[in-house]
């Protein structure tokens, strides 16, 4: 992956935050919320278009005869958030060796 190939997807900050709170394992509604700090009705619009991107997988059932809504990462959410967290990690490693590479260094003593 690329900088100019980076999946819309990654391009939103609560879509970030929640790939991230579910890198760590599964996620119900209410903890997504809690760590992400989005309002229901982002939260639900997000999650949905990641699901239909095919990013995160959504659970329902019943827990002590009430509704539960469960989420994790798809094996597509996991590579691809890895990769794109890859992307910026070398870009970083790439400005850092600019800034530490002697023939960048100006000699400001003159």
């Amino acid at each position: 992956m690329d900088i100019n190939s980076i999946p819309d997807i990654f391009q939103s900050k609560l879509r970030i935050a929640i790939v991230s709170c579910l890198m760590s394992g599964e996620k119900s509604f209410k903890e997504v919320k809690a760590i992400t700090g989005a309002t229901d009705g982002n939260l639900s619009v997000q999650i949905s278009k990641m699901e239909e991107s095919g990013y995160v997988k959504i659970h329902k059932d019943f827990f002590n005869n009430k509704p539960r809504t469960r989420y994790s990462l798809t094996k597509k959410g996991e590579r691809e958030f890895i990769d794109y967290v890859n992307t910026l990690d070398k870009l970083i490693q790439q400005f850092n060796n600019r800034l530490i590479s002697p023939s960048n260094k100006s000699d400001d003593s003159k």
